[in-house]
């Protein structure tokens, strides 16, 4: 079978770009898969929320093929993609008339889409999905949102992968250059910083970790991609304990992973993605702290710490974050569970033949 693949790859600054990547060179032990084939049995996409995977976006609709939603919501793809009068038209489409003003609304609005809970109520799937052979999803709310969007679609959940690193990591030396102090308990934020990874409130509670137990340091990484969050995170990320450090290539990922002793990545509202940055410190063997959703309901409750979004939030996460600080035995006990749980439903060769078996039951 000859397996046509389209998607963002490196040197592309992505997520996408680099799980596409490590699926590729799996996929290719089993079969011939060529990048951007013009003719293959079967096409597998790629389709992330961005203008990265525009022109991925719109082969798929021509040649309909497998689909991999990394996230379960295009409204910042077709931001990039079409003007006022088609966003409109596409809303439409999937939701009916009757939504038309609404939809003028969310386009007139759209800077401020980042927390408003509307954008993630109407993720506009139902043109690509009803397109396609069928839909590769990593988690049950993704599931769930492409079926309301195309009953009838042939969902597939595969999990999301986990590929190790590919050498030892000097651990001690790399915090060594960040000025952390031996014994002090490091945790990790990564990735694109947006509303909805929740920064605010988890450098709040990290004053309140920090203020009883002062060995507690915060490594905030990645590139903003919010116009209003960095003012507003500003002068938190200013206090004792915080270090903040930009985007940074794969190998230098994999240093700080290996680093940190705890990573915090909440994620509200949720567009049914999974998170790649979870499932890469859980597979390193570190605790984790994510939102409780269903976009995290396959993880065990033991193999995580899950964070109820609402009113309580920043005070659950604080307890958290202090109690992983004043048990580290714990610490380790819950990231072991973790990376066993990895090991057993995310392992590369794994969910690439799960992959493999889904296009060869998808081609023509």
């Amino acid at each position: 079978m000859r397996a046509g693949f389209h998607a963002p790859l490196p040197p592309a600054r992505s997520g996408v770009a680099d799980y596409a990547a490590t699926l590729l060179g799996a996929l290719r032990k089993r079969g011939s898969v060529e990048v951007g084939a013009r003719e293959a049995d079967v096409h597998l996409y790629h389709i992330g929320n961005n203008r990265l995977h525009a022109a991925v976006y719109r082969r798929a609709l021509k040649e309909p093929g497998v689909v991999v939603l990394h996230d379960a919501l295009l409204q910042h793809l077709f931001f990039d993609l079409l003007d006022e009068e088609h966003y409109v038209e596409e809303f439409v489409y999937n939701y009916g008339a009757w939504h038309r003003d609404l939809a003028r609304d969310l386009w007139r609005t759209r800077t401020g889409s980042g927390l408003r809970e509307e954008y993630y109520r109407f993720p506009m799937l139902k043109r690509l999905v009803e397109r396609s052979r069928a839909v590769v999803v990593h988690n049950p709310a993704a599931a769930r949102i492409v079926q309301e969007h195309v009953p009838a679609a042939r969902v597939v959940e595969i999990p999301h992968l986990f590929d190790a690193p590919p050498s030892p990591i000097e651990r001690l030396r790399f915090r060594e250059r960040l000025g952390i102090l031996p014994g002090a308990f490091l945790f990790g934020v990564f990735g694109y910083l947006r509303e909805s990874k929740r920064l605010v409130t988890v450098l709040r509670a990290f004053q309140a970790v920090r203020a009883a137990y002062p060995g507690a340091v915060l490594l905030v990484c990645g590139e903003f991609v919010s116009n209003d969050l960095p003012s507003a995170a500003a002068p938190l990320l200013a206090q004792p304990g915080v270090v903040r450090l930009g985007h940074l290539a794969a190998a230098g990922f994999w240093r700080m992973a290996s680093a940190v002793d705890a990573c915090v990545n909440l994620r509200y509202p949720a567009a049914g993605e999974t998170s790649g940055i979870t499932i890469r410190l859980m597979g390193l063997g570190k605790p984790v702290m994510v939102t409780a959703c269903e976009e995290t309901a396959r993880f065990p409750e033991a193999a995580c710490v899950k964070v109820e979004h609402g009113l309580g939030e920043q005070d659950m996460l604080a307890r958290y974050m202090l109690w992983l600080c004043l048990f580290p035995g714990a610490a380790r006990e819950l990231g072991r569970r973790g990376a066993e749980h990895i090991r057993r439903h995310h392992a590369l060769e794994q969910v690439a033949g799960q992959y493999w078996e889904t296009l060869c039951a998808s081609r023509c």
